[in-house]
């Protein structure tokens, strides 16, 4: 076991998200509830890596227990590679970094099943290994055998840096999946969960219809107009009126979900880019609802995640939270490409502590839990 680590440490963070397109890796330094990004990386899968884990996580009865282990330790050398360019790049030695806190490649996620499970890749022995960094991995299954929803993890991050002042404060990651973290000047409780698709729907629609791996600026998006009949159908779907703690992923929403509910309508043409314009509204209104819904007097939403590069998604958000001032977490010091690698980070920090890294309130596990599993140094 490593000693504990003193505030002004160096980790890495890696994430990989449900796009499986490639890897975030961030260089942190934590101190006293400030988090400094000092440099950072990102790694694109190769095609066919990318294409057989979107086959597994989609396809999974076609997906064999060998294919599952080749793919673990293919994600782990990306991973480990990933944080080894990143070390080159910053000119940081390996023996000055404290840990590496590395989520995996999500191939299922569900915590609702008759035997709960969540399932992260990427060999963390293969990163400690190849790195000589000590690695914290499998940050989310801790909280599933607690009974949670091992999702979202980012919400203790968020509190931790980002709460505080008199502001009522939302933090909102819009990732594949959208979540929030709801902050209150006035308690300790933090209210967290999954809202529903963020930009999993809209990349995926524009795969299927314009072999483009996602919708630039949202700009096909804004060429096409919302079909409300459509969308009255996508957001009667119980899981938007379902109570926190809840957490989702592209195993619920994905591209079938979509082509059930345009199937719904019968006879009614609809073209492509009115989905598209559907989804964009989808996704920004299930997310002011949620946030509005739980937090009312909400003043200020801090946004980060791919979803805020989307011009139109965001001024569709914008339009739903009027009165309502929503900025980037660079506002506060965080680059928003880069609030989930420092929160994996963080939580490496948090496990080698022997601090819990969940929030129970948030994922709906019997009580705080300390997360991740430990894969020493070969140093």
């Amino acid at each position: 076991m490593p000693d504990k680590p003193e505030d002004g440490a160096l980790y890495i963070g890696l994430m990989s998200g449900t796009s499986m397109d490639g890897i975030d890796a961030a260089l942190v330094r934590f101190g006293n509830h400030t988090c400094d990004v000092l440099d950072v990386y990102e790694a694109e899968y190769p095609a066919k890596l990318r294409d057989e884990l979107r086959t597994a996580s989609r396809q999974p009865a076609t997906c064999t227990v060998d294919r599952i282990g080749q793919l673990d330790r293919w994600i782990g050398e990306c991973f480990r590679d990933a944080a080894l360019t990143l070390l080159e790049k910053s000119t940081v030695d390996a023996a000055a970094i404290t840990a590496i806190g590395s989520h995996g490649q999500t191939l299922r996620h569900q915590p609702r099943a008759s035997r709960p499970f969540t399932m992260q890749i990427g060999d963390p022995n293969v990163i400690a290994q190849g790195t000589g960094i000590t690695t914290v991995a499998d940050f989310r299954r801790r909280d599933v055998a607690a009974g949670g929803e091992g999702a979202p993890l980012a919400p203790a991050f968020h509190q931790w840096l980002f709460a505080g002042g008199s502001t009522i404060r939302a933090v909102l990651n819009i990732g594949g999946i959208a979540n929030v973290t709801m902050l209150s000047p006035t308690s300790d409780k933090v209210i967290g969960f999954d809202t529903g698709p963020g930009n999993t729907l809209l990349d995926g629609w524009m795969t299927a219809n314009r072999k483009l791996p996602f919708d630039r600026d949202g700009d096909w998006a804004r060429q096409g107009t919302v079909n409300e009949l459509l969308l009255g159908l996508m957001l009667a779907d119980p899981y938007f009126a379902q109570d926190p703690p809840k957490s989702t992923g592209f195993e619920y929403f994905n591209g079938g979900w979509v082509r059930a509910r345009i199937a719904s309508l019968g006879d009614v043409t609809i073209d492509v880019a009115d989905v598209q314009a559907t989804l964009a509204e989808l996704t920004a209104r299930t997310i002011a609802t949620s946030i509005l819904g739980h937090a009312p007097d909400i003043e200020e939403v801090l946004v980060c995640g791919g979803g805020i590069h989307n011009t139109d998604l965001m001024a569709r958000l914008k339009s739903y939270l009027s009165g309502v001032r929503v900025t980037s977490t660079e506002d506060y010091g965080l680059h928003p490409d880069w609030v989930e690698a420092a929160a994996f980070a963080w939580l490496a920090k948090r496990c080698l502590e022997g601090k819990p890294g969940n929030l129970p309130e948030v994922t709906g596990a019997a009580g705080k839990q300390v997360l991740g599993a430990i894969f020493p140094s070969t140093g």
